[in-house]
């Protein structure tokens, strides 16, 4: 638990947000969310709450993937390749035919 406790306030000083600001994003008071931060055992729904007032989402992981998910959120440079997207420039004529594919 103290990790993923850990893991809350990491992403809310990522965001520049400081404990009181959650009263405004997550709808929780600063001193609820300072007890939550210090020493954990939130209820699911509060953690729902902080989750979208830190821009994240809750998930399950499964053990066998774990390792992969946290090299990706480290090197975010390592997940799936994104199409590279094409200029004008690369082929000015591209879609101005139908038989183009």
């Amino acid at each position: 638990m103290s990790e993923f406790l850990g893991q809350l306030k990491k992403r809310r000083k990522q965001l520049g947000l400081k404990q009181a600001d959650m009263m405004l994003r997550g709808g929780i008071s600063r001193q609820q969310y300072q007890r939550l931060e210090s020493k954990g055992n939130p209820r699911l729904d509060t953690l729902e709450l902080i989750a979208k007032g830190l821009k994240s989402e809750l998930l399950l992981v499964p053990q066998e993937k774990l390792l992969a998910v946290k090299a990706i959120l480290e090197d975010p440079g390592s997940g799936p390749a994104k199409p590279e997207k094409k200029s004008l420039a690369d082929n000015p004529w591209e879609g101005m035919l139908e038989d183009d594919a």
